[in-house]
């Protein structure tokens, strides 16, 4: 099988505590649109997270 995933999208945002809980429900809903949502922190910046938009 091959599966590529493109990145459609990403932002720079400051981070929260609760952005995962957007992330996950951004993921359980809009996966049949082969759609995905990832979170990570900025390695620089500890108070930045970086949100991306994929489609899958």
């Amino acid at each position: 099988m091959n599966s590529k995933i493109e990145v459609l999208s990403t932002v720079t945002i400051q981070h929260s505590d609760d952005l995962y809980k957007i992330v996950d429900l951004l993921n359980r809903t809009l996966k049949r649109e082969d759609l995905m949502f990832g979170l990570a922190l900025d390695d620089n910046d500890k108070d930045r997270a970086i949100f991306t938009i994929y489609r899958t």
